[in-house]
């Protein structure tokens, strides 16, 4: 039987440092996604949509969990030293795969951002690739130095028992938060946000700041130049008849400034009528059903929501809305369908999936801010809702 000769007492002490850093980072990893694995499978469809594999999407969320479930599971049987060549193969290869995925999308411009750390630690694709490459050398390192790894615990039966029981954990985690919301909210909609306040830009933030690029044309020469609006108004260019403007002006990005955490939201009726503000900025409690794809939603849920609805209607006429991305004609036939008390009104998909991660999901509304939300797994009952929130409300009231 070969033994392979003992390492220099240096690279033990280099391969221990990659083991950590890369054991610890890819379980960090790992546990920042599969707290929102819904989140980073449409981080996923991003990816397919670039590569045309737009069948996989119906198994985004799946893929996501079982990728979260990896990085946890290597990680941790890296640290603990087992399966030495099995766990060397599988950090090698999934970090090639990462790295040619970052790379493509720093490259190409296609995905502005990896989801690496999920919404926690939001990175560009350029980042993104550098902290791969880095994780890449320490994967080669420990990669070409696998058999001199010893297991923290040798008994081979105890391995195949802690093994199964981190396979259990790593995937659980996934499965669990996809049916009952992340453990920890890192959108902006979450528990006790004011959502009025992050629509706009606070006082004396700066936003991003754009140049208008004109492209001119001399009318003898016929010679093209492109200057910016400030230089054409400094320049006087607008009074020069020999340059004619040609084309649409261009929008150019000069600065980057504060970026306002909710942007794109805009809730209408079915006639187009804006009423975002009027609905999120209401001073008493409203709720929110949140059913962005009508296609995908659970109806059964969407029943037991509007039954907690009508509850909570006829005992404080609370305002109840249903917010969707689909179109007015299906909402209203399922509305019609179900007997939904809610009022319906529309908004872009992105938000809404940001909103909360369920279809459908529920959102406690006062005064602009995010009192609680739910998945329909773990909503409460009218009691529950009374006794937390209405009563002691409008008793005080």
């Amino acid at each position: 039987m070969y033994t392979p000769a003992p390492l220099p007492a240096r690279n033990m002490y280099l391969l221990a440092f990659a083991r950590l850093v890369t054991g610890l980072l890819f379980i960090f990893s790992g546990l920042i996604k599969a707290n929102d694995p819904i989140g980073f499978g449409y981080k996923l469809e991003e990816y397919f949509h670039v590569f045309g594999t737009h069948s996989l999407n119906d198994y985004a969320t799946t893929m996501a969990i079982a990728i979260c479930g990896l990085e946890i599971l290597l990680g941790a049987l890296l640290l603990l030293g087992f399966w030495k060549r099995t766990v060397a193969w599988g950090l090698l290869l999934l970090i090639l795969f990462f790295t040619f995925l970052t790379f493509y999308s720093a490259f190409f411009e296609v995905v502005t951002s990896c989801g690496c750390f999920g919404d926690a630690i939001p990175l560009t694709p350029w980042q993104s690739f550098g902290k791969d490459l880095v994780l890449l050398v320490l994967i080669l390192i420990i990669f070409f130095n696998r058999e001199a790894i010893r297991p923290l615990i040798t008994g081979k039966s105890m391995q195949v028992f802690l093994t199964a029981v981190l396979v259990i954990a790593s995937v659980g985690i996934g499965i669990y938060t996809v049916n009952y919301l992340p453990f920890i909210d890192f959108l902006p909609y979450k528990k006790g946000n004011n959502l009025p306040a992050l629509m706009a830009l606070p006082e004396g933030a700066v936003g991003d700041q754009y140049d208008i690029i004109y492209t001119l044309r001399h009318k003898t020469s016929g010679e093209e130049k492109q200057v910016s609006d400030k230089v054409y108004l400094a320049d006087e260019l607008w009074k020069d008849e020999n340059w004619e403007i040609i084309g649409d002006p261009e929008s150019r990005l000069v600065k980057k400034g504060y970026q306002v955490p909710i942007p794109d939201l805009l809730i209408s009726d079915a006639n187009g009528e804006d009423f975002t503000h009027q609905l999120i900025e209401n001073p008493y409690y409203s709720m929110v059903v949140v059913a962005w794809n009508l296609d995908k939603t659970d109806l059964d849920a969407l029943r037991r929501i509007n039954e907690l609805v009508t509850e909570v209607t006829e005992a404080y006429n609370i305002r109840t809305i249903l917010l969707t991305a689909s179109g007015t004609q299906q909402a209203e036939q399922i509305s019609w369908e179900l007997n939904l008390l809610t009022e319906i009104f529309y908004a872009d998909a992105v938000p809404l999936k940001s909103m909360v991660r369920a279809n459908p999901g529920v959102l406690l509304l006062r005064n602009g801010t995010v009192i609680d939300k739910w998945h329909y797994n773990n909503l409460p009952d009218f009691s529950g809702l009374d006794n937390r929130y209405f009563a002691k409300a409008y008793h005080d009231e």
